[in-house]
């Protein structure tokens, strides 16, 4: 349903993603992706065909803990000599992997000489399977380092065609004949006596360098473990000869065994003389230990020193006793000296009983002790000035004198002897010391003695295995699996995932071309594009493109796509036009476009032949006064009275009348008139701006049902806005692949600012691939196109 403010887009289109709406885009270019699929499937086919095929050559093998081989046990126990038990299998892949390996298997296998047979499709290695042999004069070490090629042909017999490049002249030479090269002299013979059987082959024989096949060995085999924490390792390898493979697998394995026991047998040999000449230097440290037993008691004069060490401790106890009473006796005597020496206090009885069996200090004690007693005695009858309370004061004084000198002379004595008793404690002590140090170095010594006899008992009996062990060596890689073709036949190319990859790569490569071609596409295609940018203006319908060789313009009674969509779009007009309803000019119908292509002429033309031919009475009037297009398109057809004069001639000149200036022409059988825009002027815009404009269109407008106007493009230049007030609907052009989308904001911005009167939308020059919606079914009665497949 069409309205003024909205198009008959279906409510699904939406600017939110719609897969079947994506799938349909690329649906459309279904020819390229079949054309890239059958490019692509004949590329994979071709690659199949000249490709050698790859054969697989796989083999197992068990890695072998060193605990099972004596050949390390003799060793296992020491610690400078410690190794792992459990080799890990990681460790021992890149030990299969080693360059050195590969190397070897060159050598042994004689892989740097290829020889190889040219066929009609690809080179074949003719792996022991050659007629001659080739062989060298200078060492191997120049022959490893080497890369040269040369060509053969079996002559006879005895007589072979040799040349370096293929396209050189051969020269002739028999079978053990010295040919110079650059490196030294080869010889070739023949591998066996049938040579009779290989007359007239071309053989090809090339030397690499050893270090170059065996880099290329290491990085084409193949080795990892056939399950997590297993001990099981497959071998692989892929080569044109399965033999090949089979024997570089098999030869790999061995060498890794070999260079095992090898390295297994060098370790026994070192560790029977390691611990042969252990045993000596042992045995002669067990006699130096034993000497130094001897020398050390001897040079401390002991015997025991444990019991020794027992008598030095009782003395040392009594010794402390008797240094203890002495340092308290020696307190005490300094507790009195002080007590008699305070004279605040000398009136104070002191202890009797601190002389610690001194009689002289005791009795001095008790008789001062008495005097003071006395003394406080008198002094409750007298005073302190009394004559015999003066005289015992005289006599405590005395005494006192007395007491200090013997506590004085006593303290210097038990001083005295406390010295002494430290003096004999510290040289207690220092024996007691030293009978750690004595004892430590005994027991360091027997301890030697006791780890030189046990090391030398040990080693002893590891020399009797170190020895039993050369004659029972075991490899470290038991064979599971000797190399086999794994799958029975060629492992590559395979035919199934190259046409795959081949029919993945036709679907995605045209996916990818159109994918970014419709991201960096900045035009419009279909009325659906056009909504999506303008919104809110009606779109009448689309306009197929016209394909080279068909009309450009509608016949009477024509069913043809392009007569149906202007039908269509003059439906939908007719049914604007009711719901306006416009009271001046609203049959004047004025034609624009953004910029000059898009086909307003072609519209314009075409629209008027519609309207006509449903019997109305239309004028066409050209408008682009500057660029008219209307004339050349139907230059070639029937007009009863041509006129002399146009548009132009008619606003610039007042004597000319509109009668003057319209042409009737008959296109196609169909009769509509046309006034032409007339000569071009060099004012155009001034002569648009002229009264005269009014009173053409008042004049037509009343004499015609339909007033279709093509004018000038609406962004370029100001002729369609001058003479914008005079058109009742304005019908704006668009082209599918030509409009860009950016430019449509020009059109927006004439509907939002209301300078163009009613305007409706047209898209030109679709595809009919592309139309909005209901193009693949065609229309309806148009004649139906054969098929190579037809539903019955």
């Amino acid at each position: 349903m069409i309205s003024s403010d909205n198009t008959n887009i279906p409510n699904n289109t939406s600017e939110d993603f719609n897969f079947k709406k994506m799938i349909s885009v690329y649906l459309k270019q279904w020819k390229w992706f079949v054309f890239s699929c059958i490019v692509s499937l004949g590329i994979a086919y071709v690659n199949l065909r000249y490709t050698a095929p790859q054969y697989l050559a796989v083999a197992k093998i068990m890695l072998l803990d060193d605990k099972d081989n004596s050949s390390t046990g003799a060793l296992k126990d020491l610690s400078l000599f410690s190794e792992k038990e459990d080799a890990m299998v990681e460790d021992e892949i890149q030990v299969i992997k080693s360059r050195s390996f590969h190397r070897n298997i060159v050598k042994k296998l004689k892989l740097n000489i290829r020889y190889s047979t040219k066929g009609r499709v690809y080179e074949s290695e003719l792996y022991k399977n050659s007629p001659i042999v080739v062989n060298f004069i200078e060492s191997d070490s120049i022959i490893n380092n080497t890369s040269f090629t040369f060509y053969t042909e079996i002559l006879s017999v005895t007589d072979f065609n040799y040349r370096i490049n293929e396209d050189d002249k051969p020269k002739k030479y028999a079978f053990g004949e010295t040919i110079p090269t650059f490196f030294g002299g080869i010889i070739v013979t023949p591998k066996d006596k049938n040579i009779s059987n290989s007359l007239g082959s071309k053989i090809k024989v090339k030397i690499i360098p050893v270090e170059y096949i065996a880099e290329s060995l290491k990085n084409r085999v193949a080795i990892f473990p056939t399950a997590k924490s297993s001990k099981v390792v497959q071998v692989s390898m892929t080569d044109p000869v399965i033999q090949k493979a089979k024997d570089i697998v098999n030869t790999l394995i061995d060498e890794y065994n070999r260079s095992t026991i090898q390295k297994k047998n060098q370790i026994s040999k070192n560790t029977a003389n390691f611990i042969n000449e252990r045993v000596e230097l042992i045995a002669s440290d067990l006699v130096n230990v034993d000497d130094s037993i001897v020398k050390f008691k001897t040079g401390n004069k002991v015997t025991d020193v444990s019991s020794e060490a027992g008598q030095f401790l009782n003395s040392s106890a009594l010794n402390e006793q008797q240094l203890d009473a002495s340092r308290m006796q020696y307190s005490q005597l300094s507790y009195m000296k002080d007590a008699l020496g305070d004279q605040s206090s000398k009136f104070d009885p002191i202890p009797a009983n601190l002389g610690m069996g001194d009689a002289a200090i005791s009795q001095l004690s008790s008789r001062y002790n008495e005097l003071l007693q006395r003394r406080r005695t008198l002094l409750k009858s007298a005073g302190e000035q009394n004559p015999v309370v003066l005289e015992l004061d005289q006599t405590l004084a005395g005494v006192r004198q007395n007491l200090q000198q013997s506590i004085n002379n006593s303290t210097k004595s038990i001083g005295i002897q406390i010295r002494s008793l430290e003096n004999q404690s510290k040289r207690i002590n220092s024996k007691i010391y030293s009978v750690p140090g004595q004892e430590r170095k005994l027991r360091s010594i027997e301890r030697k003695q006791g780890i030189k006899e046990s090391l030398y008992l040990y080693l002893l009996e590891k020399r009797e295995e170190a020895t039993i062990s050369l004659t029972a060596t075991s490899p470290s890689a038991k064979i599971i699996d000797e190399a086999y073709n794994s799958n029975g036949g060629p492992v590559s190319p395979n035919k199934k995932i190259a046409y795959i990859a081949a029919l993945f790569l036709g679907l995605i490569i045209p996916f990818l071309i159109l994918y970014i071609k419709n991201l960096l596409d900045t035009k419009i295609h279909n009325k659906e594009d056009l909504y999506k940018e303008i919104k809110n203006i009606t779109i009448l319908g689309e306009i197929p493109r016209i394909k080279s060789g068909e009309k450009s313009l509608v016949e009477q009674n024509d069913r043809s796509i392009l007569s149906e969509s202007f039908r269509i779009i003059r439906t939908n007009f007719d049914f604007v036009k009711r719901g306006r309803n416009n009271s001046d000019y609203n049959n004047v119908i004025f034609v624009t476009s953004t910029i000059n292509g898009e086909g307003k002429s072609f519209f314009s033309l075409n629209m008027a032949l519609t309207l006509s031919n449903t019997g109305k009475k239309v004028l066409l009037i050209g408008a682009d006064v500057r660029n008219p297009q209307i004339y050349s398109a139907i230059k070639n057809k029937e007009s009863k009275d041509r006129a002399e004069k146009g548009l132009t001639e008619f606003l610039a000149d007042d004597s000319v009348s509109i009668e003057d200036t319209i042409n009737p022409y008959t296109i196609n059988n169909i009769g509509v008139d046309i006034l032409l825009s007339g000569k071009v002027p060099p004012n155009p815009a001034e002569l648009l701006m002229s009264d005269r404009v009014k009173v053409l269109f008042d004049s037509v407008s009343d004499q015609y049902d339909y007033v279709i106007v093509d004018t000038a493009p609406a962004m370029l230049v100001t002729d369609t806005l001058l003479i914008s007030d005079y058109a009742g609907h304005t019908i704006y052009i668009t082209r599918a692949n030509y409009t860009e989308r950016r430019i449509l904001n020009f059109t927006k911005e004439l509907h939002l600012d209301k300078k163009l009167n009613g305007m409706l939308l047209v898209v030109n020059d679709v595809k009919q691939s592309n139309f909005g919606y209901g193009a693949k079914y065609g229309y309806y009665g148009a004649p139906v196109k054969k098929r190579l497949f037809k539903r019955k």
